[in-house]
């Protein structure tokens, strides 16, 4: 099924991934991903969108994040790759564009998917055999999450402050949260989600979205136009 045009709703969190080109490597050394981050953070400040978790890998990226305006994100992610990949093409004496076409996003129900989303992306680098240990990985937010160091890229969501009253509490439940595996299926729907640009959230949270943004959130069923049947009262 064709990835449906991006949906992005100001104040909800959205997963984010961007890819290399042909899967090449857009980080190769320290300064690289230092570069990245510095711009990001800037970038996220100047168009308003809070940074919730995020991973950086060789040759991708994941971010979850909440705008506050419809154009924010792409806003953000544009003034990055500005900064980002004329350095990088410099420094390593390449041509051409880095990432692979446009970003792609997934707009989380954050009741039910948000925390699992999170855990999704800061444990990439463990799923990629790139650390044993999701602390041990410098690019990317788990060790803020669980108290290693402090990250002024973040923004905390309202459901980590809800683990517990004090930073301690809240560490200490995250990484009891983080030690909780997740399944293969629960892995292929966020994979699935965010590749093919579809909201992840109950049915229920789908057909709010398709109320409120007056559009297709979803394939539609092959031979069945879409419509937007009139919400209740």
């Amino acid at each position: 099924m064709a990835r449906l045009p991006r949906l992005v709703i100001p104040n909800h969190p959205h997963h984010i991934i961007q890819e290399g080109n042909d899967r090449q490597l857009i980080f190769r050394d320290d300064e690289d991903y230092q570069r990245f981050l510095g711009w990001l953070k800037e970038s996220a400040r100047e168009f308003k969108v809070s940074v919730h978790a995020y991973a950086l890998m060789p040759d991708h990226l994941h971010l979850l994040a909440s705008p506050t305006t419809e154009e924010g994100l792409a806003r953000m992610m544009q003034r990055v790759g500005r900064y980002y990949v004329p350095w990088f093409n410099q420094k390593y004496e390449r041509l051409g564009g880095l990432f692979r076409g446009r970003f792609k996003t997934s707009l989380i129900d954050s009741e039910r998917f948000f925390m699992m989303c999170s855990r999704y992306i800061e444990f990439n680098p463990v799923r990629n055999g790139l650390v044993s240990d999701p602390a041990d990985y410098r690019w990317s937010s788990y060790a803020h999450h669980a108290g290693v160091r402090q990250d002024a890229l973040i923004v905390d969501h309202a459901l980590y402050w809800e683990l517990g009253n004090t930073p301690f509490q809240r560490e200490a439940a995250y990484i009891d949260l983080a030690r909780q595996p997740l399944s293969a299926g629960e892995l292929d729907t966020i994979n699935q989600a965010v590749l093919k640009g579809w909201p992840l959230g109950s049915d229920a949270f789908k057909t709010q979205l398709q109320q409120k943004a007056k559009r297709q959130v979803l394939p539609a069923k092959r031979g069945r136009p879409f419509k937007v049947v009139p919400a209740k009262t």
